[in-house]
């Protein structure tokens, strides 16, 4: 008997940025949404409310993705009130730039337990209860491809990450659940573009023989891909969505 369950996707760092976007792409493409946010309730619920207005089921669910405790929740509330998680998308991460000497180790540590902890943990609750034929898609970046000065714990972190899906996906094998990343370039967000001036980032637009800033929407595309029944045979990559910018 066909399974004629609307299908639930988990998003964190869903209330803004390319997160926000992504859920909202989903959405579309007809998943019920848990949004996990961090710090911003006001803006996450202004995201479901918005999903709502469009005839979307969405919830908001506050969870640190470096607290154990707080993503047990999320995965948790996510079960209790839409029944199973098909598809994890785990957008959530930060991107402070500074040198690696005489840098602040609380600084590096604070990336580290946000962008990789995160994923770590998120892995393990996605692992255990992401259904049968579904999706598990981390964040890492194309800037993993250069060696900018001021990039080197988001370098080490999004790295990481990107180790995490090849060993993930090859622990998941006879699941039928696939384990990918979407690497972006440069996108215009917040948090891409903060402490940047104006012709850093011409420069960034520079790089890509495409001549211009990544959209949300460029990458929120590629997550319903790689989310979507055509997306299937795409299993522990890395996928570039960068214009260029990085190869």
């Amino acid at each position: 008997m066909a399974d004629t369950r609307q299908k639930t996707a988990i998003v964190t760092g869903a209330s803004g940025g390319i997160g926000r976007i992504v859920a909202k792409r989903l959405a579309s493409d007809g998943f019920a949404l848990a949004l996990s946010y961090s710090g911003n309730p006001a803006k996450a619920d202004e995201t479901v409310a918005e999903l709502a207005g469009a005839g979307a089921k969405a919830i908001a669910v506050r969870a640190d993705v470096a607290t154990p405790g707080d993503v047990e929740g999320l995965f948790t509330q996510t079960i209790e009130t839409f029944g199973a998680i098909d598809v994890v998308v785990h957008a959530a991460g930060i991107m402070p730039l500074f040198p690696i000497a005489g840098a602040d180790i609380n600084a590096f540590d604070k990336v580290i337990a946000t962008n990789l902890r995160g994923t770590f943990i998120v892995f393990d609750l996605a692992a255990q209860h992401v259904s049968a034929g579904g999706r598990i898609i981390a964040f890492s970046s194309s800037v993993v491809m250069k060696s900018f000065p001021g990039y080197g714990a988001y370098i080490a972190s999004k790295a990481g990450v990107e180790g995490l899906v090849h060993v993930l996906a090859n622990e998941l094998r006879g699941r039928n659940v696939t384990v990918n990343a979407v690497a972006p370039g440069p996108i215009q967000t917040e948090l891409f573009l903060h402490g940047k001036s104006d012709e850093q980032v011409r420069e960034f637009i520079k790089m890509s023989p495409l001549e211009r800033m990544g959209q949300p929407d460029d990458i929120a595309g590629v997550v319903s891909f790689l989310a979507g029944s055509d997306g299937g045979w795409v299993n522990a990559q890395v996928l570039r969505a960068n214009g260029g910018f990085a190869w």
